[in-house]
């Protein structure tokens, strides 16, 4: 159930028992007008390797993106990736991935033709995913129902993908790509195996992860406004960072952050 999350920041990390699960965007960075526009801010790449070194390893990030771009955004980190939901991944062995839940190629292309050529007649905005596409409609909030029933139909004309409604977007991914089901295979493995699970992040894509990390003793970190089942909320990426940093600088107060 979703409810409205705890109002205050979550208790400090224990880089020595946590194993870490990051969202990128609106969770490390700031959500842009556009995907490939958003920045990283200085300093996040040494910030993230330094965390990940505390924690023996345990740290990855999860996120909705193709792992290409998280690695173009943070070339610097050479940690575990999660990408396209969990349809992709690096330093991590996931059943499942190398199925595109569409078809063969010229079924991936024809898709992503589709949706490029929606967003060209309505003004809006394709992304074309490894494992299936997506239509944003930030720049024109008042589109969501038509975008809404444009991939309701795409959805019809494959049927192996699933709908998954993200902030001022609509995405198909492949049906069994959820950051929840990838989450729950990789903390069976060293070195996130017996540690308290920890995860951040934002969106409705979030959500059961959330719901994860607290079943299993761990935190559930809500970044931004708006409803969720997390217990624990900071207010946006800088306090995010922030709070990361002082788990590597413990006698610092508050959450200013340099980056």
């Amino acid at each position: 159930m979703t409810t409205n999350a705890h109002n205050s920041a979550p208790p400090a990390l224990v880089p020595e028992e946590d194993a870490i699960f990051l969202d990128f965007d609106g969770t490390l960075v700031d959500i842009a007008p556009r995907p490939d526009a958003v920045h990283v801010p200085e300093g996040l790449a040494d910030l993230l390797m330094e965390l990940h070194a505390m924690c023996g390893g345990a740290l990855a990030l999860v996120s909705g993106r193709a792992m290409a771009e998280l690695t173009a955004f943070l070339p610097q980190f050479d940690g575990p990736l999660i990408g396209s939901h969990g349809a992709e991944s690096r330093g991590l062995d996931l059943p499942g991935q190398g199925e595109d839940g569409v078809g063969d190629e010229a079924d991936l292309a024809a898709l992503h033709a589709r949706f490029a050529a929606f967003a060209e007649a309505h003004d809006l905005l394709a992304e074309a995913k490894p494992h299936g596409a997506a239509i944003h409609f930030r720049a024109r909030p008042e589109a969501e129902p038509i975008a809404r029933a444009f991939a309701e139909e795409m959805l019809r004309l494959c049927p192996r993908l699933r709908l998954q409604p993200a902030k001022m977007a609509f995405e198909l991914r492949p049906e069994g790509a959820t950051k929840d089901a990838a989450l729950r295979q990789v903390a069976k493995a060293a070195p996130f195996a017996g540690r308290r699970p920890v995860y951040l992040g934002d969106d409705t894509t979030d959500e059961p992860a959330l719901i994860w990390a607290q079943a299993g003793g761990g935190l559930g970190v809500k970044v931004g406004e708006g409803g969720s089942a997390a217990r624990w909320r900071l207010e946006g990426p800088g306090a995010v960072r922030a709070w990361l940093a002082a788990a590597i600088e413990p006698e610092r107060e508050g959450y200013s952050w340099a980056g």
